[in-house]
């Protein structure tokens, strides 16, 4: 199958829509709020009676324009919104109203992660701004459909590429960055599972030198990471093997099946779609200006690229360090607050890093569910580094006392639970001529020139000390007595 593949080109475009995380529809104040029961939701203008007005909301103008800046967009200064006439049976309307000649964001585009551990920019055709539709629900009854008119009007962006992507790794990374991306500047919450964030993936094939497009298969509502993955990839190999048994490929609308990892053919397509676009009659254009755009592009946070470089240039940290610290903006958050109280840059990176991730996901809670504050965090990072209390004790004893007591401090905790690391020597040698005596032979080892054993026997001082040893002192203790 790789030698077969590697004949074809692969040639995808996305299109992902991103519920924007607004308190009402797009044009009308019902709520959006997710898990309400069944058309709970709704006013005349969610239902499209007669002599209703629809309004526009401000303030999903202002998220799709965000996220317009973010991806590098050209702003489109003269908007209006168009009817689409395609029969919606979950819009009472029966039309959608949408963005059609003037997308509010043109052009720009998204950087990914490649294969080979560089990057590289995702060529963006548009964002634009749309309701979204209603869900119908076929599992209630044999012969009726039900329909949840709750979602119907809510806004949406839809941020569509150029056919620019060229595998299902490179269709995975570009939608965990979107997912990154609209989360990080608030625009979106992302949550796949609930529907706030949907992929369509058009994929097609060519023989490798070809320039014109294979025919396009369209696979929808892909609502996980994975799942965009997994479906590009079965989509690749079925269309191949079409293709090598000399079969046509057809122009269809598909579906994911998540159990067996297949797609399945909804309709097949017409060459062209129809739509008869018109401007909205019922919406007045809006028109942005420069004052307006500049006040949204202050109120945009630092990008998590931009921070990832900050990171690196400006605090030392390794690529991979300051890749994980941007990987969400409540992990950038937390390292920046807890720089505020010590500016050990690697130590913060390092227990965040390291044991901070390791209790999250061993407790299976967010950063922001996380009981440990800053404050916290770089207080045990400053016992350590005094040499207080040894790395070992401070990741496994003290950090998850701190994270259960938010009142408390690492000092008080070290101090209650008799953790501080004894330096006092008198004490250290009865500790180092117990572990000696305890090890007769290895004494013997290493005064031969085994010198790697001096590790076993700080490991039994610190054993005998229930980690309060200093391990500096101690190895330092050890080397005095062994080698006399």
């Amino acid at each position: 199958m790789n030698m077969t593949a590697d004949k074809y080109e692969v040639v995808i475009g996305l299109e992902v829509h991103a519920q924007l995380a607004t308190a009402s529809k797009l044009f009308c104040g019902d709520s959006i709020a997710f898990g309400a029961a069944p058309n709970t939701h709704v006013s005349p203008v969610t239902l499209g009676h007669p002599g209703t007005l629809p309004k526009t909301n401000k303030k999903a103008v202002e998220y799709a324009i965000k996220m317009g800046i973010a991806c590098n967009c050209e702003i489109e200064r003269y908007n209006y919104f168009a009817r689409k006439n395609y029969f919606y049976p979950d819009l009472p309307k029966g039309y959608q109203v949408s963005q059609h000649t003037t997308p509010i964001c043109k052009g720009g585009y998204i950087t990914i992660k490649t294969e080979n551990g560089g990057t590289r920019n995702v060529q963006l055709n548009r964002i634009h701004m749309e309701e979204d539709a209603g869900k119908s629900i076929h599992t209630m009854d044999d012969e009726y459909t039900y329909v949840d008119y709750n979602r119907a009007g809510t806004p949406l962006i839809e941020i569509v590429t150029e056919p620019d992507l060229h595998s299902a790794e490179e269709a995975y990374q570009y939608v965990t960055e979107v997912r990154r991306l609209v989360q990080w500047i608030g625009v979106c919450d992302g949550n796949m599972e609930e529907g706030s964030l949907r992929c369509d993936a058009n994929v097609s094939i060519r023989l490798k030198g070809e320039t014109e497009l294979g025919t396009k298969v369209e696979v929808k509502n892909l609502n996980s990471i994975r799942n965009v993955k997994h479906a590009i990839q079965y989509e690749v190999e079925r269309m191949i093997q079409m293709a090598e048994a000399g079969e046509r490929i057809i122009q269809q609308t598909r579906s994911f099946d998540a159990d067996t990892d297949t797609t399945f053919s909804i309709r097949d397509k017409e060459e062209a779609n129809d739509y008869r676009y018109f401007a909205e009659p019922d919406l007045a254009p809006f028109i942005l200006s420069d004052t307006f755009i500049e006040s949204v592009q202050k109120s945009l946070p630092a990008l998590p690229q931009a921070l990832q470089h900050k990171y690196q240039n400006a605090l030392g940290l390794s690529e991979y360090d300051a890749a994980q610290l941007c990987m969400d903006k409540a992990t950038t958050e937390y390292f920046d607050g807890t720089l505020a109280f010590t500016k050990n840059y690697k130590a913060v990176a390092n227990w965040i890093n390291g044991p901070v991730k390791s209790y999250l996901n061993e407790h299976k809670i967010l950063l922001e569910q996380f009981g440990l504050s800053a404050q916290q965090l770089a207080g045990i990072i400053e016992l350590v580094e005094g040499g207080k209390v040894n790395f070992s004790v401070a990741s496994t004893k003290i950090l998850p006392v701190l994270a259960a007591e938010s009142n408390s401090n690492a000092a008080d905790i070290a101090s209650r639970l008799n953790l501080l690391q004894v330096s006092d020597t008198n004490e250290l040698e009865a500790w180092v001529e117990q572990a000696l005596e305890n090890m007769p032979d290895k004494v013997k080892e290493y005064q031969k020139g085994k010198k790697g054993l001096i590790g076993l026997f700080v490991g039994e001082v610190k054993k005998l000390s229930k980690g309060k040893a200093d391990p500096k002192v101690v190895t330092t203790l050890l080397e005095q007595k062994l080698n006399k």
